[in-house]
């Protein structure tokens, strides 16, 4: 009679293709059939690669000798699918995905007909797949390459990932594969570019915190959309970069292709420091909180490169003192929504000197506004 421990360890890789029982009787088929030429492990390990199961790996264990794999992983990542012509000029198709489990990542291509489960959107970050692939090595160590003879399936199962964020005062310029789980401050606006070879590009600006700091994010191209985030959201960034902005020397988070953003269940507390005003310096960026104690009208005026541009401004008081602060572009519309009195929190906006030489705020694209009462 063939006993559950022994078989265990195949029952399992099963995934409730066969009842147990139904298992049971199979391997005892199997040794009668062999005439008793194989023990009862060696007949389960038979009947499951019968029923159509590999031998799952685990990441940490793949190495070049093994050819072909299967193992079972968490999506970190999805890119943008890319076209490119092969030398019997067919186009061919190819999308790299990033998985992981408690082991490890790796980068996973997968190839022409293969990228029609991400063209339909049947492939997405937080899922869990069972892969077959054969291993190859990449620019940057063991990829896992998925063409005709490999396959993706779906498994209903968590993952637990081994891949512990960082908070966001350790980020420091020429970091790759970043890990952070934050709270978005502000969503920014989705704004559109030109590149150097023609096409049209996309990117956001948003602003994320966590209990250490706060840092920019920025979103290229499908991911500038991110219309299922709003602030206030706690989302989990993976597989980004960060790089330090030539205008404002400071390091921020990007987010290309390879990287996903994602909604996130942990807690995350973050509170925006807030400076009174007659702290403020000049040459550095403040958030300050206060009520409006002076407006003026919106004007309008045209830049040097002939476009057009809106600016206006308005005073704010707190305990410690008055300060004014100038609107710029869209936030100079805000005055329109405001009375004296109006209480209003300006994060990120730059102090430099105005006129006779005192200390005034400017708000503009980095900067982000809120009415807390009118």
């Amino acid at each position: 009679m063939v006993s559950s421990e022994e078989i265990e360890e195949f029952y399992k890789k099963l995934e409730g293709k066969l009842t147990r029982d139904e298992f049971k009787s199979k391997i005892e088929d199997k040794i009668l059939c062999m005439n008793g030429l194989c023990d009862i492990k060696t007949a389960a390990m038979l009947v499951a690669s019968e029923v159509g199961v590999n031998e799952a790996v685990k990441i940490k264990d793949m190495a070049i000798d093994r050819s072909n794999v299967v193992f079972i992983a968490k999506v970190l990542s999805v890119s943008d699918i890319r076209e490119f012509s092969r030398d019997n000029d067919t186009i061919g198709r190819v999308v790299n995905l990033n998985l992981a489990d408690d082991t490890g990542s790796i980068k996973a291509a997968l190839w022409d007909e293969a990228c029609d489960l991400v063209k339909i959107g049947d492939i997405k970050p937080g899922q869990t797949l069972k892969v077959k692939g054969y291993i190859k090595e990449g620019k940057n160590g063991l990829e896992v390459n998925v063409g005709r003879g490999g396959g993706i399936e779906h498994i209903d199962k968590e993952v637990s990932v081994n891949l512990k964020p960082i908070k966001i005062n350790e980020v420091k310029n020429g970091m790759n594969a970043i890990n952070v789980i934050a709270k978005i401050i502000d969503m920014g606006t989705v704004r559109t570019f030109q590149r150097k070879d023609g096409m049209a590009g996309k990117v956001r600006n948003i602003t994320i915190g966590d209990d250490t700091g706060k840092i920019r994010l920025t979103l290229w191209d499908a991911k500038a959309d991110a219309t299922e985030f709003k602030a206030g959201d706690t989302v989990e960034v993976m597989n980004a970069y960060a790089r330090e902005n030539s205008f404002s020397n400071q390091v921020e988070i990007q987010l290309g292709s390879g990287g996903s953003i994602v909604k996130s269940s942990a807690e995350v507390n973050y509170s925006e420091p807030l400076t009174p005003i007659a702290d403020i310096g000049i040459n550095s960026s403040y958030s300050v909180s206060g009520h409006v104690s002076g407006l003026d009208e919106i004007r309008e005026f045209e830049r040097a490169d002939g476009t057009k541009n809106k600016v206006s401004n308005i005073y704010i008081s707190d305990d410690t003192g008055r300060i004014k602060v100038v609107l710029w572009g869209e936030h100079a519309e805000i005055v329109n929504g405001l009375d004296i009195g109006s209480e209003i929190r300006i994060i990120d906006a730059y102090a430099k000197p105005g006129r006779n030489e005192e200390v005034e705020l400017s708000a503009g694209a980095r900067t982000s506004i809120q009415i807390l009462r009118k």
